[in-house]
């Protein structure tokens, strides 16, 4: 049985401009691939969600804030709401845009809590950077939080997983101190990498201390150092938690293409990964799960792990080589050789010296997370 997938061809709204590298391209990329591999998208149209579903998340005051920018309408504290920055410009429509987005992981959400799916891919959203009165970080709404407060006003306990190479910050601190809501991102260390939060001190507070959980990565860690630590924070939490069901960010800028972070991961590594988090799934959260979009800025590695996670919700086999029309009419549009197959060769980028204190130290900041957390966990 198939894994619903929801869209709409209005996500492209949600556009800052040609140089900015949160781009429409990576989904033209990814839906064109799908259909050259034979596997056309078949979707569930999104509904576009209201101006009252965001303010389940998001201040009347901030609200108002993106409205007036998207009609080119001009104020002093625009720059206050992190509106109009080099991260986050103006367009025209932003409101609407953004919208589309957060309505799909919203109508994604609401198949879930209805009983209609179990498992539902957003393709889309995973604005994991908004907070209830900033826009951040290429993120202006949060889908995310609006999705997590659906669900547990339907009073299902929400596990979030996060998989972006940044921090999921803005999400974090919006369910900050609830009960309900466990958070669990795993990222690049913010000692050296945007937003400069995601530390193992950051549990939670009041009632939902001990629930919000990071694992902050040493710079060029690879695959087998990032299934481990994993692993090893994500699975006693979510057995301690039984959540009612996960909400999944996948974002894929933790590759060693990524020109915006420092984490080593290879097309394999998501490999396992999406197969290991619809095991969780089964395991802790009776099947049910949401699986939205995120960062990823090369388009190369992004195009590609994002029909790594298609294809493995789908129950489909992972070609070996890509087609040479896809690879061709891309490599010419982006003036780049493309990588021929689907997952990364052996020795695709140097040896790094210095793997075993950076498998150490993973280990280690994990096992003080968990120290950390563990006497909340009654």
């Amino acid at each position: 049985m198939s894994v619903p997938v929801v869209y709409s061809p209005q996500y492209k709204l949600y556009n800052f401009g040609p140089q900015h590298p949160f781009s429409p391209v990576r989904l033209e990329m990814l839906l064109d691939l799908l259909e050259h591999l034979g596997h056309p998208l078949h979707f569930v149209e999104a509904a576009q969600a209201t101006r009252e579903d965001v303010r389940s998340v998001h201040l009347e005051s901030f609200v108002r804030r993106v409205e007036a920018a998207g009609r080119g309408e001009h104020s002093p504290d625009f720059d206050h709401y992190g509106i109009g920055t080099a991260d986050t410009p103006i367009f025209p429509g932003m409101d609407e845009a953004t919208r589309w987005l957060v309505g799909g992981t919203l109508t994604a959400a609401r198949m879930i809590s209805s009983g209609q799916a179990k498992e539902v891919l957003q393709l889309g959203g995973g604005l994991h950077h908004a907070q209830k009165d900033l826009a951040s970080g290429f993120c202006v709404y949060n889908d995310l939080s609006v999705a997590i407060r659906h669900l547990t006003n339907q009073g299902l306990r929400v596990a979030y997983i996060d998989i972006d190479v940044h921090h999921g910050d803005g999400v974090q601190w919006i369910h900050y101190d609830e009960p309900g809501v466990l958070t669990f991102s795993i990222h690049e260390s913010g000692r050296y990498l945007y937003p400069g939060t995601g530390h193992t001190h950051e549990i939670g507070k009041a009632l939902g201390t001990g629930r919000k959980l990071n694992i902050p990565l040493e710079p060029f860690t690879e695959d087998d150092s990032y299934l481990e630590v994993l692993q090893m924070g994500l699975e006693p939490a979510l057995r301690w938690f039984r959540p009612d069901a996960l909400v999944i960010q996948c974002g894929a800028d933790a590759h060693y293409q990524d020109p915006l972070a420092e984490i080593l991961l290879t097309t394999r590594a998501y490999s396992k990964i999406f197969p290991l988090l619809r095991q969780y799934a089964a395991h802790f959260s009776s099947g049910n799960a949401l699986y939205t979009l995120g960062g990823g800025y090369s388009l190369d590695a992004t195009s590609r792990i994002w029909a790594i996670l298609y294809l493995t919700l789908q129950g489909l086999p992972l070609p070996e080589h890509l087609p040479e029309p896809w690879l061709r009419r891309w490599g010419t549009q982006l003036g780049h050789f493309l990588t021929h197959t689907l997952l990364d060769p052996e020795g695709a980028y140097p040896e790094i010296p210095r793997k075993p204190e950076i498998e150490r130290r993973n280990r280690q900041v994990t096992e003080r997370m968990l120290e950390s957390v563990r006497p909340y966990w009654n």
